[in-house]
């Protein structure tokens, strides 16, 4: 039986709502996906980090990349027009 020895880290996963959809990405992997549901979004995220490791082929980050990789998630301020149902940014002068 082959041993594998394994180290507990937590990954960055930056979860949003887009329309109908829930997306979850992880901007250390560069890898994304999406769901119907948070729940669901979060399960198929665990799946694919799972095969993202176990893929010989993917360039993996080191385990001290990993481990001091710092992400954060802010809300910043932008000014926007509204044309109708869409917005377009405005260009600072």
């Amino acid at each position: 039986m082959e041993h594998k020895n394994t180290v507990p880290i937590s990954l960055p996963v930056v979860v949003s709502r887009e329309g109908k959809w829930f997306v979850a990405a992880d901007p250390l992997l560069e890898i994304a996906t999406q769901g119907k549901t948070e729940k669901e979004v979060r399960e198929n995220m665990q799946d694919l980090i799972a095969d993202y490791f176990q893929d010989p082929d993917t360039p993996k980050p080191t385990l001290k990349m990993m481990m001091s990789t710092s992400v954060s998630v802010i809300n910043m301020p932008v000014k926007v027009g509204i044309t109708s149902a869409k917005a377009s940014t405005i260009k600072a002068r």
